[in-house]
């Protein structure tokens, strides 16, 4: 598929996606969240991809949130659908199959903050920033995924004061993973990424549904759920196969 509002590159086993719209600070419009759906779902459908990058474009921003100008021109003619469908968007990224991770290269407001919050991991550097500013202009997000990431303490602190957060205090709390020099964000971000997609995919999306599944439930359930999963469709590598690195190195005793 021809993008207009992104690209999408895979290297090495890691599937890139960046927002392309530097001229408004990557702002979402309701083409470039289509455009992010399709490309997670082809990336998703890619055997040679085992992780996923989501990074923006320039320096300056990650994603400065929705394309207000947009969201004001076409006010009187939305529909329930259309925020349904950007709603869709969202739960699909936090959802999706294969692990994500965020270069975040820059500030991360309102949407472009909810977008991060939904990534399973975050590389920043000294530019990043946070703004989860819903509560400021009469909106709610971000309620379930935010303390997911922070806790409960920090995330009611940045959502109902809708403040800034530079990148070191992010990376006190966990919103972002890793803290690096500009120059070493992409870098990083592919590391990780590429990491994870050098392990077993079967058991790396394994892990990563069980625990989404794991979600709100009672930690003896959760337990289970891992013990029945280790009986069925995650059923171990053999031995001979997981560690045969290790076994041709050291011998069989």
């Amino acid at each position: 598929m021809a993008y207009e509002n992104i690209t999408v590159e895979t290297h090495d086993g890691a599937g890139i996606v960046t927002f392309n719209r530097p001229d408004v600070l990557n702002a979402l419009s309701i083409a470039l969240w289509r455009e992010l759906d399709q490309a997670l779902t082809e990336l998703e459908a890619n055997p040679d991809v085992g992780a996923i990058v989501v990074t923006g474009r320039g320096d300056r921003a990650f994603s400065a949130g929705a394309d207000i100008h947009e969201m004001a021109r076409d006010a009187e003619n939305a529909s329930p659908s259309y925020d349904d469908e950007r709603a869709g968007f969202v739960w699909h990224i936090a959802t999706c199959q294969k692990p994500t991770v965020g270069a975040i290269n820059g500030l991360a407001y309102g949407g472009g903050a909810v977008i991060a919050s939904s990534l399973d991991i975050r590389v920043g550097n000294e530019k990043s920033s946070f703004r989860f500013l819903a509560a400021s202009y009469g909106r709610i997000n971000s309620t379930w995924s935010l303390p997911l990431q922070v806790g409960w303490p920090a995330a009611k602190d940045l959502l109902f004061t809708a403040r800034v957060i530079g990148a070191r205090e992010a990376h006190q709390i966990g919103l972002l993973n890793h803290l690096v020099a500009s120059d070493h964000l992409m870098p990083k971000a592919l590391e990780v990424a590429k990491t994870i997609a050098a392990n077993d995919q079967r058991m790396v999306q394994g892990i990563k549904q069980l625990m989404i599944e794991n979600v709100g439930s009672v930690w003896e359930d959760m337990y289970r759920r891992e013990r029945s999963a280790l009986a069925g469709e995650l059923k171990p590598t053999l031995v001979e196969e997981g560690f045969k690195d290790f076994l041709d190195r050291k011998g069989r005793k």
